[in-house]
C-alpha cells in the first residue's frame, strides 16, 4: 500500500502540471476590446483636464 501511495504522488503531480501547461498556453485575450478602450480614453481625458490644476502647498 505504501508503494501505491508513492506512485500516486508523481501521477497527480503530472496531471496538475499538464493542466497548468494547458492553461498557460491558452491564446491571449483580444486586445481590441471596445469597452476597455473607451474607459482608457475617458481616463486620459480626465487626466488631461486635471493636469493644469495645482494643489495648495503642492509643487
Amino acid at each position: 500500500m505504501a508503494a501505491l501511495a508513492w506512485l500516486i504522488i508523481p501521477v497527480v503531480a503530472g496531471l496538475l502540471a499538464s493542466v497548468w501547461a494547458g492553461w498557460a498556453a491558452r491564446p491571449p485575450r483580444s486586445i481590441t476590446d471596445p469597452s476597455s478602450l473607451a474607459e482608457h480614453e475617458r481616463f486620459r481625458a480626465a487626466m488631461e483636464r486635471n493636469s493644469g490644476t495645482r494643489h495648495p502647498g503642492g509643487e
